[in-house]
């Protein structure tokens, strides 16, 4: 096993440009979600890499999904390499979707530029990176020579930025990822070459609508308005709800440190007039606002539900004319993989004999596809582990150091081989 070891880290030291090559080519095709874009061609790119490095090579689209549209097909590539046996069975997953660049860029956010030793481009952290990795670190056990007495798989996958319900969902849906064939995920989300991510916080998506009555702008006595009945609410989430949140802390090794708290945020306003060009002396009957409440695992997602319903009756409990509408939009359970999973252990072991430094093990703030690897596949073994600064995701000039593209291949190289090798 050591020799084999070596052969394997010596064959990613050596193959370093390649696999920033891969990386490269990836950030220069423009996967923007929304809408969807370019996706069958990154899907046919990794498909081809995989298919020259030995993979049997499946296409898998998001057939019944209403993302899945003839202008912007949901194409997700799954590729497998098989050892002596079925199982165990290793897969490493990556989406390759990428929020729009957005401005204030100083390189192309879709050049793909390297320099000073970091490879720069929308994506480069989330997580074209990742993806390259994933794919190398088991092309290097091929080259390298190794038969591994399991099987190992890459998956390139769509619309994780938007929930990732045409992507990882559905892989699980249909059986791609799931307990039954799989026994570990490794998700490569840029967390660092030194930080293993265990899991990720709950999430709760909701609309509120408050429901006034219109009335001319200069008798507004007549009517009534809805975007002062949502200040209302909105304050009595200010003074009562964010209190109560701001005293309840998570054990779990959620980063960064203020994000062990329970929160919510108001993502969008809107009520009233809506062109901002031309006047309309008009009260406004309708107010809506989006909340995003991120709850820890210790929290209850049926009791986070109830506290935003009492919440709001009390607002209309406080003037019998207010009336309000709460719609769900998305609701997420938090999730951990077990403390004694050999997957942890097994990267850890990598970490160590990579980097000669210890195993962080982190949570995230926000949540990623492992949420659907646990709830819809039934695989509780499943972390995020990759190269790339966290903080560098959806930010301008986006960049990744080499070398921890370098070291993240490695690591999951070895992580392979321990556990199907």
């Amino acid at each position: 096993m050591p020799d084999t070891v070596d052969r394997v880290l010596e064959e990613i030291e050596r193959s370093s440009d390649e696999i920033v090559d891969f990386a490269v080519e990836l950030i220069r095709i423009p996967t923007v979600n929304p809408p969807g874009q370019a996706y069958t061609e990154c899907a046919e790119a990794i498909g081809r890499r995989l298919e020259a490095w030995g993979m049997s090579v499946d296409y898998v689209s998001a057939a019944g999904r209403p993302e899945h549209t003839t202008d912007h097909p949901r194409v997700n590539v799954v590729g497998l390499l098989e050892g002596s046996g079925p199982r165990p069975l290793v897969h490493l997953n990556g989406h390759f979707d990428v929020v729009p660049p957005g401005a204030d860029w100083t390189v192309d956010p879709f050049g793909g530029e390297v320099r000073d030793g970091r490879l720069f481009g929308r994506g480069a952290s989330d997580m074209k990176s990742g993806i390259a990795a994933a794919a190398f670190a088991v092309e290097a056990i091929r080259r390298a020579g190794v038969t591994l007495r399991g099987s190992v798989e890459v998956s390139g996958t769509v619309d994780e930025e938007s929930g990732g319900f045409a992507g990882v969902a559905h892989l699980c849906d249909v059986g791609r990822i799931s307990s039954e064939r799989a026994d570990y995920v490794i998700i490569p989300e840029p967390f660092g070459p030194h930080r293993i991510c265990v899991g990720h916080k709950g999430v709760y998506w909701f609309d509120v609508t408050a429901h006034g009555r219109t009335a001319h702008g200069s008798m507004p006595h007549i009517g009534r308005s809805a975007v002062m009945d949502m200040a209302a609410l909105l304050e009595l989430v200010r003074t009562e709800l964010e209190p109560q949140l701001e005293g309840r802390v998570t054990d779990m090794p959620v980063v960064p440190v203020e994000s062990r708290r329970a929160t919510i945020n108001v993502n969008a306003v809107h009520g009233g007039q809506t062109d901002a060009e031309q006047q309309s002396p008009c009260v406004a009957d309708e107010c809506h606002a989006t909340f995003d409440r991120r709850f820890l695992i210790e929290e209850d997602l049926e009791d986070v539900r109830a506290e935003i319903a009492a919440l709001v009756a009390a607002a209309e409990s406080a003037d019998p004319g207010r009336r309000y509408t709460v719609i769900d939009r998305m609701a997420v359970e938090p999730t951990q993989a077990p403390s004694d999973s050999p997957l942890i252990s097994a990267l850890s072991s990598a970490i160590q004999r990579t980097t000669g430094q210890p195993a962080e093990l982190v949570a995230s703030p926000g949540t990623y596809d492992q949420k659907h690897v646990a709830r819809i596949g039934g695989l509780a073994h499943c972390v995020a582990y990759g190269p790339g600064p966290l903080q560098e995701a959806h930010q301008p000039d986006e960049s990744c150091a080499i070398a921890d593209v370098v070291t993240a291949t490695q690591v999951m190289a070895l992580t392979i081989l321990e556990l199907a090798g």
